[in-house]
């Protein structure tokens, strides 16, 4: 059992926080602050215990000196502001931040430059420099880790700060574990798992991990027709991970009573919501989403589950044309009283654009780290916190 931020005396503390503010942003608007909402339950919990707090997150990817200005978190300071209904206090800097900290004081809220400029020297960011990671926690006198979204990443901004400070997890990723633990340790059965999104091979071993634990598992997105290939089926032009291919098909073999696949699709010639569509059982062009047939084959196992775990959108629901059958899932999953988790990611925003928010058991904020989580992998953010 990991430390909390519970577990600690604030009062008049210098606390840095480790958020994850990597937010989607358009054309200088914010498309998406659930993960800044999430944040707010520890931030005003610090705030309430008379702690100086210090907020660290990463946006985007640094590679090049261009991409800063579109990864500025200044955006994000504003909108943080509107939330917590106070000012947020912005250092535009990563560095030679003593005099920010010096004067913040008890109940004020410092949020500190993208960490990932950082990454333009030598990757000093994700690659945990450990002299960073020193600097940082310099600043302050107790680690808190509430960024799950990136704690699978050994980074300078969470493992590196909690190699020298005392260390906890707050609220959202102590909810995070809370929340995956009966899925991982005891889940209630029958336990379904959907799978969708592109490529076979980013799910290799969610796959090898789940399809043991789990009594079914349907696959639906771009990574189906690798598995309908590996049947000898015809996908026409639709995506497939060839590297894949004998993976997939040694699934299929080993595990044909649990591995459903689709039996329609939405096909179209393009990628567009301009171009006409057909539904059909054999794929003519590209196969985008699930059909009708699908979706009710899907419904006749989720019904019956009282676990369901869901990664990954089973069409390319950022069109219209082809949401279909990721919606219909949605309504679905939401009519179960099943215990039911969405795994982050591009999931988690569909679910939510969608107006399913409130309606699932809980919304993963992290793509890759539930994924992690799911292949029962360790996470190095979680683990270099302190036991209780």
């Amino acid at each position: 059992m990991k430390k909390t931020i519970k577990d600690f005396d604030l009062n008049n503390k210098k606390v840095i926080i480790r958020v994850d503010f990597n937010v989607p942003i358009k054309d200088g608007i914010i498309k998406d602050d659930n993960r800044i909402v999430e944040s707010l339950e520890t931030i005003n919990y610090a705030l309430s215990n008379n702690a100086k707090v210090i907020l660290l997150s990463h946006l985007g990817r640094i590679k090049e000196e261009s991409d800063k200005s579109k990864n500025n978190l200044e955006i994000v300071a504003k909108r943080l502001s509107e939330l917590l209904h106070k000012d947020v206090i912005f250092a535009p800097t990563t560095r030679n931040l003593e005099s920010y900290v010096e004067s913040l004081k008890i109940g004020e809220v410092l949020l500190v430059q993208n960490t990932r400029y950082e990454d333009l020297d030598g990757k000093k960011e994700s690659g945990n420099d450990q002299s960073l990671g020193a600097y940082w926690a310099s600043l302050g006198d107790i680690f808190i880790n509430d960024a799950f979204g990136t704690s699978h990443r050994a980074h300078a901004s969470n493992v590196g700060i909690a190699s020298h400070l005392p260390s906890g997890v707050g609220f959202l990723v102590e909810k995070e574990l809370k929340a995956f633990w009966p899925v991982l340790n005891d889940p209630a059965r029958p336990f379904t798992v959907i799978l969708g999104g592109a490529k076979v091979s980013d799910k290799i071993g969610v796959i090898k991990e789940l399809v043991e634990k789990a009594d079914y598992l349907l696959i639906g997105g771009g990574m189906a027709y690798t598995f309908l290939k590996a049947l000898g089926k015809d996908i026409g032009s639709s995506l497939l991970d060839s590297e894949s291919l004998d993976f997939a098909s040694e699934m299929l073999n080993k595990y044909s009573n649990k591995i459903i696949l689709p039996v329609d699709h939405v096909c179209a010639s393009s990628i567009s919501d301009d171009v006409p569509v057909e539904v059909l059982d054999e794929i003519k062009g590209i196969g985008l989403d699930i059909g009708p047939k699908t979706i009710e084959l899907f419904k006749s196992y989720l019904l019956k589950s009282k676990t369901i775990v869901w990664n990954g959108p089973v069409g390319y629901s950022e069109l219209e044309h082809f949401s279909k059958g990721t919606k219909a899932l949605c309504e679905i999953i939401a009519s179960t009283s099943a215990y039911t988790v969405v795994g982050g990611g591009d999931t988690a925003a569909a679910v939510i654009k969608m107006g399913y928010k409130n309606k699932f058991s809980h919304i993963s904020t992290g793509g890759g780290a539930s994924l992690e989580l799911l292949e029962g992998k360790k996470l190095p953010g979680i683990e270099i916190i302190d036991d209780k």
